[in-house]
């Protein structure tokens, strides 16, 4: 299982972890083993289970570095003290109107943009499927749009 996930993989601490959970995944699904070639189910587990590691560094690789988040952090050297001011306050401002978002979508928002977690990895914080992440951020981001007044944020 090792050298299938290695294969794909080209990494060794990743082909580790992809072997690792192709064992987990071989336990779980042993009661759906239908006794016919045992080398080839396991491989194949081995090589979905790698494929998936590969398409989640993949995306790891793609989210760029969000400069907004950077720069309201780190003020410029020719930054006056009233732009400063304006930009900690839209900052308060809208923590504030995150905060009056449904509790249920606040999580989430909150996980994904502010926390830049993937679904999967708000999905297993909250005990939900990913599906269902997607489902929260597009209902939020829905609430968004009829609760928030675009004048307000220009």
């Amino acid at each position: 299982m090792y050298k299938v996930a290695n294969s794909v993989l080209r990494d060794a601490k990743e082909a580790e972890d992809a072997a690792q959970e192709s064992f987990l995944q071989i336990y779980k699904s042993l009661p759906e083993y239908r006794h016919q070639g045992l080398k080839t189910w396991i491989t194949r587990i081995a090589l979905h289970k790698a494929i998936d590691a590969n398409r989640r560094r993949e995306r790891l690789k793609e989210q760029s570095v969000d400069y907004d988040k950077v720069l309201s952090v780190t003020p410029s050297l020719d930054e006056d003290v009233l732009k400063g001011v304006i930009r900690r306050e839209r900052k308060d401002r809208l923590w504030n109107e995150i905060q009056s978002l449904p509790s249920v979508h606040r999580d989430v928002v909150v996980a994904f943009y502010l926390d830049h977690k993937n679904y999967e990895q708000i999905a297993a914080e909250h005990g939900i499927t990913p599906k269902t992440v997607e489902s929260r951020l597009y209902r939020a981001r829905h609430w968004i749009r009829t609760h928030w007044k675009e004048e307000e944020w220009l």
